[in-house]
């Protein structure tokens, strides 16, 4: 009983200092999941507490749950717009971008380490896939608002492309052990892979919609309803062979989009549980590795990373984008963002599974190659994003509480906001707010106490204002509750798009009279705006698009129904 005591205990203080260390994480601008990865090394076997850990199988068992969560919560959170915006170069990505990844890293992994080809292929392999828990991290922590197409290319990348890289890992232990041949039956199995298992996952999120949309229940129960679907998700892909991974993230996509009961408390409590399945996976993964043996390889590992980052990945990235219109700093961004993290460490320890020669070389390598690309790649996502301008500035601070799920509400929205010194609604009643079309001020708490007569009072400094606001309004009630910060906002926003607001429906012709643009040929006066983007962007749309003609730059600020709705007008620098 003792030993139940203290190990209840221990893993409540990992925990806590675990979620307490991401206070300090968050302003030096660290990667939360290397701090999450190095305390699990601290406690482990060289640390301060000599933890030993090396029971391959349940860390196994724990990470495939965890990273069964992640990708269950990632899909939860995707949006059906930016899935369509950005499936197509994802799979891409997922696919021909693993194999190039792994064939350029596996060829260098085996020169360096003087390895038969086959050994080096499969460090490739191990490392080839990005990371669901690490690129999902990383793209939401620093509060970057990239857009749609890089977004959801990058996140459906990472929940699609691990099929690839256990399929690739599991054929190359196998050809190494001379249990099979090269021939067309492993096409097939990978086909199966990615059918069945799309199939299972898509399947699974129907029929998990369908139970919570008609199943009256404990508020309490839903979110544990839906965790448990994702996880019957993942183990029906797994126990037929098929990608527990690929079911469990389609799963989460097409469950997030159409369930309509407790959608708020679902996403809510996933993401309470993603955070604490990343915690726990890094955790155990830190704890696995023994740090002495990684000083002996880490010459040639760091290496095989920096081949990783700066060869493999772009080529990969740039090779399988070629179909596909994306703007250069798209594609550079893009090729930087090639985290890796839970994923390889957990491929790295299927050669410990299935007792291949020299397999804890293997799991080391990764594990390195994780610690660098953390280190590198981690830490440098948001200033990267700025640098290559692919941040698209955003206009709020007003923290959003909830979405409405019943009829007639479900465009709405409740947030809330401190009221700061010089903000527009300050010394104004509700009533004399010009709030967009069904909006309205809910509660004001003054001195941590509620106002009884909500509709006559005057907003006052440090006023808590919750107020119910369409979604497409929020932007006019930011403008009342921003305060001064507000004006940095808009200035940033009018930097990157520009000084002047045009209508999408706007003729070609009438602006190049209007602002003295030169209209380039191809290009026809009387076309409208809309259209000159729907002709460059035939793959689809998404804001932050952009267009030049001579020095001006048409960039979409707004879509409507999927056409430039709104867009900026930016003046460069004339061509001498």
């Amino acid at each position: 009983m003792l030993f139940a005591s203290q190990m209840i205990l221990a893993i409540g203080l990992l925990l806590m200092f675990s979620i307490l260390a991401s206070r300090v994480t968050d302003r030096m601008g660290a990667p939360l999941l290397l701090v999450f990865l190095i305390i699990g090394m601290l406690v482990g076997e060289d640390g301060l507490l000599g933890i030993r850990y090396d029971d391959v199988r349940s860390a196994h068992l724990l990470a495939s749950l965890a990273l069964a969560v992640i990708l269950f919560d990632g899909g939860l959170r995707t949006q059906m717009d930016s899935f369509r915006a950005g499936l197509k170069p994802a799979l891409s990505l997922a696919t021909l971008g693993v194999i190039i990844t792994s064939a350029i890293t596996g060829v260098a992994a085996a020169w360096l380490f003087q390895l038969p080809l086959l050994h080096g292929l499969l460090i490739g392999a191990i490392v080839g896939s990005t990371d669901a828990a690490a690129v999902f991290y990383m793209l939401n922590a620093h509060g970057l608002h990239l857009n749609d197409r890089v977004r959801s290319t990058l996140e459906l990348e990472s929940g699609s492309n691990d099929p690839m890289a256990v399929f690739l890992t599991i054929v190359l232990i196998e050809l190494i052990a001379g249990e099979v041949e090269p021939n067309t039956a492993l096409l097939l199995e990978f086909a199966w892979q990615m059918g069945v298992g799309g199939a299972i996952g898509i399947a699974g999120g129907l029929l998990l919609t369908f139970i919570v949309n008609r199943l009256r229940l404990a508020s309490s129960l839903y979110p544990l309803l839906a965790l448990a679907g994702g996880l019957t998700i993942y183990g029906a892909a797994a126990v037929v062979d098929a990608s527990g991974f690929l079911a469990t993230f389609l799963g989460g996509i097409i469950a997030g989009h159409k369930m309509r009961t407790a959608r708020g408390d679902i996403r809510r409590f996933h993401d309470g549980m993603a955070w604490l399945s990343q915690i726990g996976l890094f955790l155990i993964l830190g704890l696995l590795v023994v740090p002495h043996e990684l000083m002996p390889i880490a010459p040639q590992a760091l290496l095989i990373a920096l081949v990783l980052v700066f060869i493999a990945r772009p080529l990969a990235v740039l090779i399988g984008l070629l179909p596909f219109r994306f703007a250069w700093r798209e594609r550079l961004f893009i090729c930087w963002v090639g985290l890796r993290g839970a994923v390889p460490i957990v491929l790295g320890l299927y050669p410990l599974l299935l007792g291949v020669t020299d397999a804890r070389i293997h799991f080391n390598i990764a594990f390195f190659v994780v610690l660098v690309s953390l280190l590198l790649q981690g830490w440098t996502v948001a200033p990267v994003a700025r640098w290559m301008k692919v941040e698209i500035p955003s206009n709020r601070s007003g923290k959003r509480l909830a979405e409405f799920d019943a009829p007639g509400l479900e465009d709405m929205e409740v947030v809330v906001y401190r009221l700061p010194e010089g903000a527009g609604a300050e010394e104004l009643t509700p009533h004399q707010l010009l709030l967009p079309s069904g909006g309205r001020v809910l509660a004001v708490i003054r001195d941590e106490q509620p106002v009884q007569d909500v509709d006559h009072v005057q907003l006052q400094a440090r006023d808590l204002v919750y107020l119910l606001a369409p979604a497409d309004g929020l932007g006019e009630v930011e403008a009342l509750f921003g305060g001064p910060d507000s004006m940095e906002r808009s200035s940033a926003q009018q930097r990157f798009f520009g000084d002047f607001v045009i209508d999408g429906q706007a003729r070609l012709g009438d602006l190049a009279d209007a602002y003295g643009i030169v209209l380039s040929k191809g290009v026809s006066a009387r076309e409208t705006v809309a259209d000159l983007f729907r002709r460059r962007y035939a793959r689809g749309l998404v804001v932050g698009d952009r267009i030049r003609l001579a020095h001006f730059e048409l960039i979409i600020r707004a879509l409507e129904r999927g056409e430039a709705g709104s867009v900026g007008l930016k003046i460069g620098r004339r061509k001498r």
